[in-house]
């Protein structure tokens, strides 16, 4: 995840996460003393039947850990001292208990941020989110009406998120945009960010498409190089804007060749600020996928991110969070110490401490190499 707001402002004294100088010293932990941010797949059922949902969600009979379950892992989360809970899905307000487990996790010290197509946020929920101390709800748009509810499948998707987020909004609840880059929608990003400004949105996240689960079907959707390149260039412009990157925040999510990238840019304009950024990502480290970042989905099974259910860690159901996370554990071993693995161009790219290799579930999506090239890494020769 890259904040290209706080980074081109360099104002990142808050965020403890990303830009602390003991990140980089982890490998178990987004830094010393602190366990890794978890993606927690709460649920396999959804309303929606998005093209790019790399879970497959819709209308399942996956077994389901129970509440019990559920609070017995937030226990052990709590021992880790993990930062923050993303609770996802499917449809994360799918499950009739998420309130009650929003409550325990907040009660155990936890931050907990929901990612959501907002089709069942009204007043009402919002509302409670808000009183139960939810951090985030990111909601998901993907371009116009037409755009986006053919990418989600179901007709209304579109004002089902400006809904939720105008609910959100009205009882003081931090809301943000999700917006999933591909083909059939990257020309909308300058549509999106007027929106974002209609609605007064101050918080925006755009992913890379990551072809795992149906998002497989999809692959062939993928932005070029080209494309990505003009995304960014688009982003990085647009959060030049001294009022943008004081007000806002722009992100981008699952490509970390993002960061190089911004660096060669404001490298060309002001040397002395990009040499600043520069060590703030040497800090963030890149990806750090089994690091400080784990998914748990709805049946208890640990992966390194939500994107890697190839590689499965262990279950929840048969072992603690830190047997798992601190074992002896091959993927988790290799993965923290991924660079004399990596292939390709990967092997002699000068950006290894501030990428980290990218993606491995995009290199796997393509390859079936874990250790292959990311395809996602849009860098020409020169600049590697």
């Amino acid at each position: 995840m890259l904040d290209i707001t706080k980074l081109l402002s360099l104002n990142i004294e808050k965020d403890s996460i990303r830009y602390d100088e003991r990140c980089n010293k982890s490998t178990t932990g987004v830094k010393e003393g602190r366990g890794p941010v978890v993606v927690w797949n709460i649920t396999h059922k959804c309303n929606y039947k998005c093209e790019h949902c790399y879970s497959s969600s819709g209308n399942s009979k996956e077994e389901f850990l129970s509440l019990k379950e559920v609070k017995r892992i937030v226990d052990e989360l709590a021992l880790e001292k993990v930062p923050v809970i993303l609770l996802s899905g499917g449809e994360p307000l799918m499950r009739k208990d998420i309130f009650s487990i929003i409550q325990y996790i907040k009660e155990k010290g936890i931050n907990v941020s929901l990612s959501t197509n907002g089709s069942l946020i009204d007043d009402t929920k919002a509302e409670l989110l808000k009183k139960l101390g939810i951090g985030y709800v990111g909601i998901s748009i993907d371009g116009n009406e037409e755009i986006n509810d053919r990418f989600r499948g179901v007709k209304g998707a579109f004002s089902n998120s400006l809904r939720a987020i105008n609910s959100c909004k009205s009882v003081n609840q931090k809301v943000g945009l999700r917006f999933t880059l591909q083909k059939n929608n990257f020309k909308e990003v300058p549509y999106i960010l007027e929106l974002m400004e209609k609605l007064d949105v101050k918080r925006i996240c755009f992913y890379h498409l990551v072809p795992q689960g149906r998002g497989k079907e999809i692959q062939n959707k993928m932005l070029s190089p080209y494309e990505t390149r003009e995304v960014i260039d688009y982003l990085y412009n647009y959060c030049k804007d001294e009022k943008v990157n004081r007000e806002k925040e722009v992100l981008t999510v699952d490509n970390h060749a993002d960061a190089p990238y911004l660096y060669l840019k404001l490298l060309k304009e002001d040397k002395k600020k990009a040499d600043k950024v520069l060590d703030l990502l040497k800090i963030n480290g890149g990806n750090r996928s089994g690091m400080a970042l784990v998914s748990i989905d709805w049946s208890g099974n640990v992966y390194p991110d939500q994107f890697s259910h190839f590689l499965k860690l262990g279950n929840l159901k048969e072992k603690s969070f830190q047997e798992i996370w601190h074992g002896d554990n091959k993927i988790l071993r290799i993965l923290r110490d991924r660079k004399p693995n990596l292939k390709g161009k990967c092997t002699t790219c000068r950006w290894s401490n501030i990428c980290n290799g990218n993606l491995r579930a995009r290199a796997y999506s393509i390859s079936e190499d874990i250790w292959g090239e990311d395809p996602g890494c849009y860098l020409k020769e020169c600049e590697r």
